[in-house]
């Protein structure tokens, strides 16, 4: 059974998206969503996956949830019409990255026991915003905190959740 988890990138206020984009820039949080999930299967909605710069994501399985269903196996990626069937697609992997967006984030928050999140400290005007967790439900493992810097113009934190 593979490890299935949440990885996402939330602000102050749980924004996640505007106009199917990210609201911030922010290069740390890319390279650490790149070192998780590279090598790993991430499975994301349809709208996740249109909002990808340059399509499926490189050195990953991609999975995408659709009620429509077209030619994405010869385009490099998989299509699944539900979560059940992008889990059973995925039955070989060692990790499952569910990576957005909203409401496939709220399908999935009551099934994962463990998340990634970034908390970026400050709060956008959105359009999408991550599910509200009970914290009580959830440990804190890890905990990096980050300054803004040169690169990164908000500071944020990378955090590792597991369910109690």
């Amino acid at each position: 059974m593979s490890e299935i988890s949440i990885i996402a990138a939330v602000a102050d206020n749980f924004a996640i998206g505007k106009a199917n984009n990210l609201p911030w820039h922010l290069p740390a949080d890319l390279k650490h969503f790149r070192q998780l999930t590279t090598g790993h299967a991430v499975v994301m909605g349809k709208r996740t996956f249109e909002s990808l710069p340059k399509g499926p994501l490189p050195n990953r399985k991609n999975i995408v949830l659709t009620s429509v269903m077209s030619e994405g196996v010869n385009k490099g990626y998989f299509e699944a019409d539900s979560l059940e069937d992008a889990v059973y697609l995925c039955e070989h992997e060692e990790k499952v990255f569910i990576i957005g967006g909203a409401t496939v984030y709220k399908q999935c928050i009551d099934k994962v026991n463990t998340m990634y999140i970034t908390w970026i400290h400050n709060k956008f005007s959105a359009d999408t915003f991550f599910p509200q967790i009970n914290l009580d439900e959830w440990k804190e493992v890890s905990r990096e905190d980050h300054d803004a810097d040169e690169l990164n113009q908000y500071s944020y934190s990378f955090v590792v959740y597991k369910r109690k």
